[in-house]
């Protein structure tokens, strides 16, 4: 659930409805997908969990916005400092 609670991401993790995220819902979407979250029988505190984004959309162009507006927000605080 904290997933859930972050901008861009969608929690969609309901094993009992067979609900989880599908590379067709993502396509052409900003958000970055997650589910089928559980726990990891190989390391200790390990999770496994599915994510599908859009690559071209998250991995590029919105990946390059977000560092972008950071920058300048950066650059604002130096300025009013």
């Amino acid at each position: 659930e904290v997933l859930g609670i972050f901008p861009g991401i969608i929690l969609q993790d309901d094993p009992m409805h067979n609900h989880y995220p599908l590379p067709r819902v993502a396509h052409n979407r900003d958000e970055v997908f997650v589910g089928r979250i559980r726990r990891d029988p190989s390391i200790e505190n390990g999770l496994n969990l599915w994510v599908v984004s859009d690559n071209l959309r998250k991995g590029a162009a919105t990946n390059a916005v977000q560092i972008a507006e950071y920058l300048l927000k950066m650059q604002e605080q130096r300025v009013h400092a």
